[in-house]
């Protein structure tokens, strides 16, 4: 089996636990307004490669992975799950740590599917969950998709007790409403196997690639947040995980 990648990074240490072989796969369906990948949308493009490749570079570099692993990020690595999971039996067959980072658009409740995706979280150490928005509509407005599917997939993973880290980046006018962060904290709070917490202030640092590529970047002109605004922004957070969390405990 083959999949197609953009591109791999040998030494991420944002991605996951230790440092980390990072796989950016090709293809995504949302377009969110901030994305800074634009050049890995387009869905059946870029290299083809197999598990036994990806390994392979994995393995040239072992012992700095000892306290890491490989995370697989996009695109939208779940549009490629029949690949992903052959890779990750793969990874596990040689004890490697493996790390998801998905946006969980594609999660759907189709018995096929869900199969799949039970098979591929068996051999998923951590999946790193980025929640764009809290309101529904918001989203779709921000990506081009409502949150409902996020959401469940978020729930499912609790049920199968996965642990999952929650990113959230902080938009300027966009994600930044206090009620909305506190509203997803309370989402937060009601998990149970949420093991972490990383909040991002927006930046600037993919407009360059849309003007390589001829594409109109949505939010021309925002400045990047400071980073003391995402800062704020995960006390609110903070705020509704503790709000959900005493109500369980009172109940």
């Amino acid at each position: 089996m083959t999949g197609y990648i953009h591109s791999t990074e040998s030494f991420g240490t944002v991605d996951g636990p230790g440092i980390r072989f990072v796989v950016f796969m090709q293809g995504c369906i949302m377009r969110c307004a901030y994305c800074h990948n634009p050049d890995t949308w387009e869905i059946g493009t870029g290299k083809e490669i197999t598990a036994e490749e990806l390994l392979k570079q994995y393995n040239k570099n072992r012992a700095f992975y000892k306290d890491g692993g490989i995370t697989v990020t996009g695109g939208e690595p779940l549009l490629q799950i029949d690949f992903l999971t052959e890779l990750f039996i793969k990874a596990k067959e040689e004890d490697i740590h493996t790390c998801l980072d998905t946006s969980g658009i594609t999660y759907n409740d189709n018995p096929k599917y869900l199969e799949k995706l039970e098979l591929l979280i068996s051999h998923t150490d951590l999946v790193m969950l980025d929640i764009k928005h809290i309101n529904s509509e918001k989203h779709k407005s921000l990506t081009g998709h409502a949150n409902k599917a996020v959401l469940d997939f978020a729930k499912f993973l609790e049920k199968k007790n996965v642990p999952v880290w929650i990113r959230h980046i902080v938009v300027e006018g966009i994600t930044d409403s206090k009620d909305d962060l506190v509203r997803l904290g309370e989402f937060i709070g009601s998990l149970s196997n949420v093991k972490a917490l990383d909040v991002l202030p927006y930046h600037t640092m993919g407009v360059n690639k849309y003007e390589e590529l001829g594409i109109d970047y949505p939010l021309k002109g925002l400045s990047a947040l400071p980073f003391e605004k995402a800062v704020e922004a995960r006390e609110y957070i903070l705020e509704g995980i503790k709000k959900t969390r005493t109500n369980k405990k009172e109940q």
